[in-house]
Protein backbone atom coordinates (compact mmCIF):
# COMPACT_ATOMS: atom_id res chain seq x y z
CA UNK A 1 0.00 0.00 0.00
CA UNK A 2 2.78 2.63 1.02
CA UNK A 3 6.39 1.82 0.84
CA UNK A 4 8.76 4.55 1.16
CA UNK A 5 12.46 3.85 1.69
CA UNK A 6 15.34 6.68 2.50
CA UNK A 7 12.83 9.15 1.04
CA UNK A 8 13.89 12.99 1.33
CA UNK A 9 12.48 16.55 0.55
CA UNK A 10 14.82 19.66 0.75
CA UNK A 11 13.03 23.17 0.67
CA UNK A 12 15.34 25.71 -0.48
CA UNK A 13 18.90 25.55 0.99
CA UNK A 14 17.50 22.89 3.78
CA UNK A 15 15.96 19.64 4.32
CA UNK A 16 12.71 19.13 5.18
CA UNK A 17 12.79 15.51 5.49
CA UNK A 18 15.61 13.26 4.98
CA UNK A 19 16.00 9.74 5.06
CA UNK A 20 12.53 8.67 6.40
CA UNK A 21 11.52 5.10 5.23
CA UNK A 22 8.16 3.41 6.39
CA UNK A 23 5.99 0.61 5.40
CA UNK A 24 2.09 0.25 5.65
CA UNK A 25 -0.07 -2.29 4.13
CA UNK A 26 -3.81 -2.71 3.63
CA UNK A 27 -5.48 -2.50 6.61
CA UNK A 28 -2.61 -0.80 8.56
CA UNK A 29 -2.94 2.32 10.88
CA UNK A 30 0.19 4.73 11.51
CA UNK A 31 0.52 7.65 13.78
CA UNK A 32 2.93 10.22 12.97
CA UNK A 33 4.08 12.07 15.81
CA UNK A 34 6.52 14.53 17.11
CA UNK A 35 6.50 18.51 17.23
CA UNK A 36 5.28 21.26 15.30
CA UNK A 37 7.79 21.63 12.31
CA UNK A 38 8.98 18.02 12.16
CA UNK A 39 7.75 17.29 8.76
CA UNK A 40 4.46 15.55 9.60
CA UNK A 41 2.35 17.71 6.84
CA UNK A 42 5.21 17.85 4.62
CA UNK A 43 5.43 13.55 4.66
CA UNK A 44 1.73 13.77 3.82
CA UNK A 45 2.07 16.04 1.20
CA UNK A 46 4.17 14.00 -0.62
CA UNK A 47 2.53 10.68 -0.32
CA UNK A 48 -0.82 12.29 -2.35
CA UNK A 49 1.69 13.96 -4.88
CA UNK A 50 1.73 17.35 -3.61
CA UNK A 51 5.09 17.97 -3.01
CA UNK A 52 7.81 16.51 -5.72
CA UNK A 53 10.45 13.84 -4.20
CA UNK A 54 13.53 14.98 -4.24
CA UNK A 55 15.26 12.25 -3.46
CA UNK A 56 14.24 8.31 -2.51
CA UNK A 57 15.19 4.17 -3.57
CA UNK A 58 11.72 3.52 -3.16
CA UNK A 59 8.57 5.35 -3.14
CA UNK A 60 5.05 3.98 -3.85
CA UNK A 61 1.30 4.79 -2.56
CA UNK A 62 -1.03 3.13 -3.81
CA UNK A 63 0.42 1.25 -6.61
CA UNK A 64 1.76 4.18 -7.84
CA UNK A 65 5.94 5.36 -8.23
CA UNK A 66 6.00 9.23 -6.84
CA UNK A 67 9.30 9.00 -8.39
CA UNK A 68 7.85 8.71 -11.87
CA UNK A 69 4.52 9.85 -12.09
CA UNK A 70 3.31 11.89 -14.98
CA UNK A 71 1.42 14.79 -13.94
CA UNK A 72 -1.98 13.38 -15.84
CA UNK A 73 -1.70 10.39 -13.41
CA UNK A 74 -1.68 12.44 -10.28
CA UNK A 75 -5.34 12.90 -10.47
CA UNK A 76 -5.55 8.95 -10.45
CA UNK A 77 -3.42 8.20 -7.52
CA UNK A 78 -5.83 11.04 -5.67
CA UNK A 79 -8.89 8.84 -6.03
CA UNK A 80 -7.76 5.98 -4.11
CA UNK A 81 -6.68 8.71 -1.24
CA UNK A 82 -8.91 10.48 1.05
CA UNK A 83 -7.45 13.65 2.71
CA UNK A 84 -8.22 15.25 5.59
CA UNK A 85 -6.65 18.57 5.76
CA UNK A 86 -5.21 20.53 8.87
CA UNK A 87 -7.05 24.11 7.11
CA UNK A 88 -10.30 21.52 6.13
CA UNK A 89 -10.44 22.82 2.33
CA UNK A 90 -14.04 23.13 2.19
CA UNK A 91 -16.04 25.63 -0.01
CA UNK A 92 -17.36 28.17 2.30
CA UNK A 93 -20.43 29.01 0.80
CA UNK A 94 -21.66 25.56 -0.37
CA UNK A 95 -23.37 23.79 2.04
CA UNK A 96 -22.12 20.47 3.80
CA UNK A 97 -23.90 18.14 1.53
CA UNK A 98 -22.37 19.68 -1.13
CA UNK A 99 -19.00 19.53 0.08
CA UNK A 100 -19.35 15.83 0.72
CA UNK A 101 -21.31 15.24 -2.27
CA UNK A 102 -18.64 16.62 -4.77
CA UNK A 103 -15.91 13.89 -4.14
CA UNK A 104 -18.40 11.57 -5.40
CA UNK A 105 -19.71 13.88 -8.03
CA UNK A 106 -16.40 13.92 -9.74
CA UNK A 107 -16.25 10.18 -9.83
CA UNK A 108 -19.18 10.42 -12.23
CA UNK A 109 -21.52 8.16 -9.38
CA UNK A 110 -25.35 7.91 -9.91
CA UNK A 111 -27.56 10.63 -8.47
CA UNK A 112 -28.94 8.23 -5.97
CA UNK A 113 -25.86 6.53 -4.67
CA UNK A 114 -24.55 10.30 -4.24
CA UNK A 115 -27.80 10.57 -1.66
CA UNK A 116 -27.21 7.21 -0.07
CA UNK A 117 -23.86 7.53 0.61
CA UNK A 118 -24.00 11.28 2.13
CA UNK A 119 -26.81 11.29 4.19
CA UNK A 120 -24.80 7.77 5.91
CA UNK A 121 -22.05 9.59 6.51
CA UNK A 122 -23.42 12.84 7.71
CA UNK A 123 -25.50 10.33 10.35
CA UNK A 124 -22.61 8.95 11.62
CA UNK A 125 -20.66 12.03 12.16
CA UNK A 126 -23.53 14.05 13.75
CA UNK A 127 -24.06 16.43 10.88
CA UNK A 128 -27.68 15.26 9.60
CA UNK A 129 -29.16 18.26 10.91
CA UNK A 130 -26.76 20.95 9.42
CA UNK A 131 -26.74 19.19 5.54
CA UNK A 132 -28.29 21.87 4.11
CA UNK A 133 -26.29 24.49 6.13
CA UNK A 134 -23.99 26.71 4.43
CA UNK A 135 -20.25 25.74 5.80
CA UNK A 136 -19.37 29.30 6.64
CA UNK A 137 -21.98 29.01 9.41
CA UNK A 138 -20.43 25.97 11.20
CA UNK A 139 -18.04 26.23 13.76
CA UNK A 140 -14.50 25.27 13.54
CA UNK A 141 -15.21 21.47 15.03
CA UNK A 142 -18.59 20.92 12.53
CA UNK A 143 -16.16 22.13 9.72
CA UNK A 144 -13.54 19.38 10.69
CA UNK A 145 -16.20 16.86 10.96
CA UNK A 146 -16.99 18.09 6.88
CA UNK A 147 -13.59 17.86 6.00
CA UNK A 148 -13.87 14.77 7.31
CA UNK A 149 -17.19 13.19 5.65
CA UNK A 150 -15.52 14.29 2.53
CA UNK A 151 -12.32 11.76 2.84
CA UNK A 152 -14.55 8.65 3.76
CA UNK A 153 -17.12 9.23 1.74
CA UNK A 154 -15.39 7.82 -1.24
CA UNK A 155 -14.05 4.58 0.72
CA UNK A 156 -10.31 5.72 -0.19
CA UNK A 157 -7.65 2.59 -0.35
CA UNK A 158 -5.90 5.10 1.88
CA UNK A 159 -6.62 7.89 4.46
CA UNK A 160 -4.45 10.44 5.37
CA UNK A 161 -5.16 12.86 8.30
CA UNK A 162 -3.45 16.12 9.72
CA UNK A 163 -4.58 16.55 12.85
CA UNK A 164 -8.05 15.72 12.52
CA UNK A 165 -9.26 15.82 15.99
CA UNK A 166 -6.88 19.51 17.09
CA UNK A 167 -10.39 21.39 16.97
CA UNK A 168 -12.89 18.89 18.45
CA UNK A 169 -13.56 18.38 21.96
CA UNK A 170 -12.81 15.09 24.00
CA UNK A 171 -15.99 13.59 23.41
CA UNK A 172 -15.82 14.20 19.59
CA UNK A 173 -12.51 13.44 19.45
CA UNK A 174 -13.24 9.71 20.44
CA UNK A 175 -16.08 9.11 17.98
CA UNK A 176 -14.16 10.26 15.15
CA UNK A 177 -11.49 8.25 16.12
CA UNK A 178 -14.18 5.20 16.23
CA UNK A 179 -14.74 6.41 12.39
CA UNK A 180 -11.14 6.05 11.42
CA UNK A 181 -10.87 2.37 13.38
CA UNK A 182 -14.41 1.20 11.40
CA UNK A 183 -12.71 2.01 8.05
CA UNK A 184 -9.16 0.55 9.35
CA UNK A 185 -10.87 -2.64 10.53
CA UNK A 186 -12.24 -2.83 6.87
CA UNK A 187 -9.32 -2.83 5.30
CA UNK A 188 -8.35 1.00 5.00
CA UNK A 189 -5.20 2.15 5.27
CA UNK A 190 -4.52 5.16 7.60
CA UNK A 191 -1.86 7.52 8.13
CA UNK A 192 -2.76 9.98 11.22
CA UNK A 193 -0.24 12.86 12.16
CA UNK A 194 -1.11 14.03 15.59
CA UNK A 195 0.19 15.50 18.80
CA UNK A 196 -1.96 14.12 21.19
CA UNK A 197 -0.69 10.95 22.94
CA UNK A 198 -3.91 9.56 24.00
CA UNK A 199 -5.52 9.20 20.60
CA UNK A 200 -2.01 6.65 20.26
CA UNK A 201 -3.87 4.78 23.04
CA UNK A 202 -6.96 4.52 21.00
CA UNK A 203 -5.69 2.26 18.18
CA UNK A 204 -2.63 0.30 20.48
CA UNK A 205 -1.85 -2.30 17.45
CA UNK A 206 -1.11 0.99 15.14
CA UNK A 207 2.14 1.75 14.39
CA UNK A 208 4.18 5.04 15.34
CA UNK A 209 6.50 6.93 13.40
CA UNK A 210 8.28 9.74 15.70
CA UNK A 211 9.91 12.94 13.45
CA UNK A 212 11.82 15.27 15.10
CA UNK A 213 13.51 17.89 12.59
CA UNK A 214 12.45 16.07 9.53
CA UNK A 215 14.22 13.01 10.74
CA UNK A 216 12.90 9.82 12.01
CA UNK A 217 13.79 9.78 15.42
CA UNK A 218 14.24 7.11 18.52
CA UNK A 219 11.31 6.16 21.20
CA UNK A 220 12.59 8.91 23.71
CA UNK A 221 10.93 11.38 21.24
CA UNK A 222 8.12 13.17 22.80
CA UNK A 223 4.79 13.98 21.52
CA UNK A 224 4.61 17.92 22.29
CA UNK A 225 0.67 18.29 24.16
CA UNK A 226 1.51 15.26 26.82
CA UNK A 227 5.28 15.29 27.52
CA UNK A 228 6.54 11.86 28.02
CA UNK A 229 8.19 8.54 26.20
CA UNK A 230 6.17 6.80 23.62
CA UNK A 231 7.44 3.27 24.00
CA UNK A 232 5.98 2.01 20.19
CA UNK A 233 8.47 2.32 17.41
CA UNK A 234 8.01 2.07 13.50
CA UNK A 235 8.51 -1.74 13.67
CA UNK A 236 -15.71 -1.15 -0.01
CA UNK A 237 -17.98 -0.47 1.78
CA UNK A 238 -21.30 -0.77 0.12
CA UNK A 239 -23.31 2.35 -1.21
CA UNK A 240 -25.93 1.76 1.42
CA UNK A 241 -23.38 2.81 4.55
CA UNK A 242 -20.60 4.89 4.17
CA UNK A 243 -20.09 5.24 7.18
CA UNK A 244 -20.17 1.90 8.53
CA UNK A 245 -18.42 -0.35 6.27
CA UNK A 246 -19.87 -3.88 5.72
CA UNK A 247 -18.44 -6.51 4.23
CA UNK A 248 -14.38 -7.82 4.70
CA UNK A 249 -12.12 -5.52 2.43
CA UNK A 250 -9.07 -7.15 4.19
Amino acid sequence: MVELERVSFNFGSSWALQDVSLALGKGEFLFLTGPSGAGKTTLLKLLYAALPLRRGTRANVCGFDLKRIRRGRVPLLRREIGVVFQDFKILPRRTVFANVAMALEVRGMARHVIERRVRAVLRVLRLENKAYEPCVRLSGGEQQRVAIARSVVVNPKLILADEPTGNLDAGLSRRLMDVFKQFHVYGTSIIMATHSAELLDTVPEAKVLHLQDGRMCTDDCQVESQPGPLSRSLDEEGPDAPGVPSGGRR
